[in-house]
């Protein structure tokens, strides 16, 4: 779809239920000043997305000033995992604000000491220190100076390498996106560190070979050996994809870290506080790495995230080496100590586990239906669903696309179809979200992606 043809209101049916309203053209008229405004102000690197201009939004809902309604099954990119506007947030924010303290660089908060406190209690053993941070981006550049420190000191500058993989998203600054598994995204870098390798991950569809045997093997043509390995970064599940690796890969792969030295660092960004049916993703696979990243759905609402680890990790740099200008903010950090009580008290982490079932049942019968969808991938409410060319494993981002922007159409919100090709739609509404309200916008989906089909096959 055109990026210029997004702009032009689309007249679409009137859609009207207990939870939907669409009652304009797409983008609303009254929207497209806001709308033209970004595109003449900002970079065309941030255009791209749904034509939604976000008024309000509430519990799993976003409104725009037209009148429109949309299940959200965006999350903010992940980030509402309580939903939107939580009234405990804004108060703690609120409270936070009238003392007033609203930044504190690197000097003592109390608000601080209890967050931090908080979180080591939630993590196991030996995640007991924590780095607060502002961006994913910055907690896992954390985590790769911490365990490049690491290697260097175990085994001299030679064990400096990071072995991540291939289709993975670590952020986008530079360190983090030369950790990252897509090449058209470092282009810009042109001389790329080659402490940096990643290997296939073991999806079961792009990857077929699942074994723990094949990253060895790709380590070794690579010509890699493991005292030169100083951590292997890997996503609870990769965000591109909503892909888990095999309960026995990693737990192999975790043997393989002790035997050698090697930290393993979990990327929970996208993964944590309840989105997979677990409070920490790495649940699922019942090992515990020696770093991990958390953001996103950590704070509920703010930025704020975190780099957790083993106290002798964390510990290698001196005082005063590693400041940070918002880390730690107060305000940031009351919003993150509100959202962890919301999600203990309402059980939120076993309610993504319950409606998890229904979602994933749903769309296992839509990959039934349709030869379209290559394969849907996640746990709790967290899936990917890969739009293929029917009998080639060959991604359809165009696909893909046309089946988020009907969506949108009817009443369901999500972003921009990501991953290999663009192919892949991610599913990831709020954890309150009311199980009929999920069935509802699952059934706006199945139409959305019926009416895609029919288009493409006649040609239009």
């Amino acid at each position: 779809m055109d990026h210029i043809a997004e702009l032009k209101p689309r007249q679409v049916p009137r859609i009207e239920t207990r939870y939907r309203r669409i009652v304009t053209p797409i983008p609303a008229p009254e929207t497209l000043a806001v709308l033209e405004a970004l595109w003449r102000y900002e970079p065309v690197a941030l255009r791209g997305q749904p034509p939604v201009v976000w008024d309000r939004a509430e519990g799993f809902q976003v409104f725009d000033k037209a009148g429109n309604c949309w299940i959200d099954w965006s999350s903010g990119v992940l980030i509402t995992n309580v939903g939107h506007g939580r009234p405990e947030i804004i108060e703690a924010i609120r409270q936070q604000i009238s003392r007033p303290l609203l930044a504190t660089f690197g000097f003592a908060s109390e608000v601080r000491a209890r967050l931090v406190e908080r979180l080591v209690k939630l993590l196991p053993p030996p995640l007991e220190k924590v780095f607060l941070f502002s961006t994913g981006s910055e907690a896992v550049e954390c985590a790769i100076k911490f365990a490049r420190t690491y290697g260097i000191r175990k085994g001299g500058k030679r064990k400096h390498v990071i072995v991540s993989f291939l289709q993975a998203f670590h952020g986008r600054t530079l360190g983090a996106q030369q950790a990252g598994g897509f090449p058209e995204l470092k282009e810009w870098i042109v001389n790329l560190d080659p402490g940096f390798v990643q290997v296939p991950f073991p999806d079961g569809y792009w990857v077929d070979d699942v074994s723990f045997d094949f990253f060895l093997h790709c380590l070794d043509e690579l010509g890699v050996k493991p005292e030169d390995v100083a951590a292997v970064l890997m996503e609870t599940y990769q965000g591109a994809t909503a892909c888990f690796a095999p309960r026995q890969y990693v737990q192999e792969l975790r043997t393989w870290c002790n035997e050698h030295d090697v930290l393993l660092i979990f990327d929970e960004i996208q993964a944590g506080f309840g989105r997979t049916g677990k409070l920490f993703a790495f649940e699922h696979y019942e090992v515990v790495p020696d770093l991990a990243t958390f953001g996103k759905g950590l704070s509920g609402a703010l930025p704020q995230s975190a780099c957790a680890g083993r106290a002798d990790v964390l510990d290698l740099h001196p005082p005063l080496s590693m400041t940070n200008t918002h880390a730690g903010n107060p305000v940031c950090c009351a919003a993150t100590l509100a959202n962890l009580d919301v999600i203990e008290r309402e059980g939120l982490v076993e309610r993504s586990a319950q409606l998890g079932m229904v979602l994933h049942r749903r769309l296992a019968g839509l990959k039934e239906r349709f030869p379209h969808i290559g394969f849907v991938a996640g746990k709790g409410l967290v899936a990917g669903v890969h739009c293929v060319v029917p009998g080639a494993k060959k991604p359809d981002g165009v696909l893909a696309r046309e089946v988020v922007w009907r969506s949108m159409e009817k009443g369901v919100l999500m972003f921009a179809p990501v991953g290999y090709g663009g192919a892949t739609i991610k599913i990831c509404p709020p954890l309150v979200i009311p199980e009929d309200a999920l069935v509802e916008s699952l059934d706006a989906f199945e139409e959305a992606f019926e009416e895609a089909v029919k288009s493409r096959e006649q040609g239009r």
